[in-house]
C-alpha cells in the first residue's frame, strides 16, 4: 500500500476530527495544552501568558467549542475563524490562546505526515540553531561569578541580562552608573567572543533609554531589548537612530498587523515575536518574512516552557533572517529527550511535528492552579512602575 505523506493526507481529508482540548497548568508558570483527535494523534501546544494563564485557559475552552468535530489539518482556516470570527480580535489573551492551539495543530499535521513542522514551512535553511542563555543581572548576588562559570563551560556563546531596576522617568546618575557597572562587569568577564544582549524590559522612558544607550555603546552589545514600552514606533525609531547598538522589541506585540509599522519604519534591527503570544508558528513565519524584506533579523522571545521552545525552533530552522533563540529551559524533566546545547547551538530537531515527547509523570508532579502573579514594582514614593 502507498504510505506516502500525500496518500495519508488524502485519506484523512474529512475523516480526522478534533475530540477535545486538555489544558494543564505547570510550574513555574506555564500553560500546556493537548489537542486530542479521533485518530489517536495528540498535538502539543503552549498558551502561557504570564500572570493571566487562567484567563487564557478560559479562552482555550471557548476555542474548543468551535474546534471539536473539525478537521485539525485545516490550520489556516481555523486560525482565520478563531481570530476574525468573534468580531473582537487581537490582544494578549485571545492571541495566546490561539497561539497554543495553532502550535498543537501543526504538531498534529507533522505527526500525521511523519515530518518535522519546519519541513512543512519550506524545509530547513540551517543545520543548527544558535541559543542564548540568561544571566541574573540584579544588583545583588554573585551573578558575575555565575556568569564566568557558565562561559567557561562553553555551552552558550551569547547571553542576555536585565540590569535596569525600577526607576523614575529620568533616573539619577547613581542609578545609571549602576546599570553601566553591571554591564561592564559582564563584558570584562566575557571577553570579546561572547555576545551580550541587555533587556530594558520597558522600564525606561525614551529620554532615559537614549542616555543609557549612549553610556553602553562601549560594550559592543548584541542588542538592547524593549528600551521603551510597546506601541510607540516613532520613539523606537528615534532611539535606533541615536545609537549604534541594535534595538530589539516584539514580545508584547500580536500578529503581523502590530509588527507592520515597526517593520515599515525600520524602527528596530531585531524583532522578537513570541510564538505563544504572536499568533503561533505560521504567524511568526509571516512576521519574519515581512521583516526579511527590510533586512530586520528575527530572534524569537521565549522565557517560557519547552513546548514554546520546540515551536520556536521549528520557525528558527526554516527562517533565513533568524539571529538567535532565547530559552529559560531546555526541557530537563519535562521532556523525555531534552534539548542539548553544544558550543552555543542546538541541532535542528528531526522528529515529527514539534519533535518532542512530554514526560507526563514528571509534569503531573508539577501541576498547580495556574495562579502565578506578575511581580509589582513600586518607586520610593509608593507609585507603581513597570515590572
Amino acid at each position: 500500500s502507498d504510505k506516502s505523506g500525500y496518500a495519508r493526507l488524502a485519506k484523512c481529508r474529512g475523516v480526522m476530527k478534533v475530540e477535545k482540548i486538555e489544558t494543564i497548568h505547570v510550574l513555574p508558570r506555564w500553560l500546556f495544552l493537548k489537542v486530542y483527535t479521533d485518530s489517536g494523534i495528540v498535538g502539543l501546544g503552549e498558551a502561557t501568558l504570564e500572570g493571566r494563564a487562567q484567563t487564557v485557559e478560559t479562552a482555550v475552552k471557548e476555542i474548543e467549542r468551535y474546534l471539536v468535530g473539525k478537521n485539525p489539518l485545516e490550520i489556516e482556516k481555523h486560525w482565520q475563524t478563531i481570530y476574525r470570527g468573534t468580531f473582537y480580535r487581537n490582544g494578549p489573551v485571545l492571541c495566546s490562546a490561539l497561539s497554543g492551539v495553532e502550535q498543537a495543530l501543526w504538531d498534529i499535521l507533522g505527526k500525521h505526515l511523519r515530518v518535522p513542522v519546519y519541513q512543512l514551512l519550506g524545509g530547513k535553511v540551517r543545520d543548527k540553531i544558535r541559543m542564548y542563555g540568561w544571566v541574573s543581572g540584579e544588583q545583588t548576588g554573585s551573578y558575575v561569578e555565575n556568569f564566568k562559570a557558565s562561559v567557561a563551560d562553553g555551552r552558550f556563546t551569547a547571553y542576555k541580562m536585565c540590569p535596569v531596576p525600577a526607576c523614575q522617568a529620568i533616573a539619577s546618575p547613581a542609578v545609571m552608573e549602576q546599570v553601566v557597572s553591571n554591564v561592564r562587569a559582564l563584558r570584562e568577564a566575557a571577553g570579546p567572543h561572547v555576545d551580550i544582549g541587555v533587556d530594558f524590559h520597558g522600564r525606561c522612558t525614551p529620554a532615559l533609554s537614549k542616555r543609557l544607550c549612549q553610556k553602553l555603546e562601549e560594550f559592543d552589545l548584541m542588542f538592547v531589548e524593549e528600551p521603551v514600552l510597546p506601541g510607540d514606533a516613532d520613539a523606537l525609531k528615534d532611539i535606533s537612530r541615536s545609537t549604534s547598538i541594535p534595538i530589539a522589541t516584539g514580545e508584547r506585540l500580536f500578529t503581523r498587523w502590530q509588527f507592520q509599522e515597526l517593520i515599515e519604519k525600520q524602527a528596530v534591527a531585531i524583532i522578537q515575536p513570541d510564538l505563544s503570544h504572536c499568533g503561533g508558528i505560521m504567524e511568526c513565519r509571516k512576521i519574519a518574512a515581512m521583516a526579511e524584506a527590510r533586512n530586520i533579523a528575527l530572534a524569537p522571545h521565549c522565557p517560557l516552557g519547552p513546548i514554546a521552545l520546540a515551536a520556536s525552533l521549528q520557525v528558527d530552522a526554516s527562517t533565513p533572517n533568524f539571529l538567535c533563540q532565547e530559552q529559560l529551559t531546555l526541557g530537563d524533566g519535562y521532556l523525555k529527550t531534552p534539548f542539548k546545547v553544544e558550543d552555543g547551538y542546538v541541532k535542528v530537531p528531526d522528529g515529527p511535528g514539534l519533535g518532542i515527547e512530554l514526560n507526563d509523570e514528571f509534569i503531573d508532579s508539577k501541576r498547580f492552579a495556574g495562579d502565578w502573579e506578575t511581580p509589582l514594582f513600586h518607586l520610593a514614593d509608593g507609585s507603581l512602575t513597570e515590572w
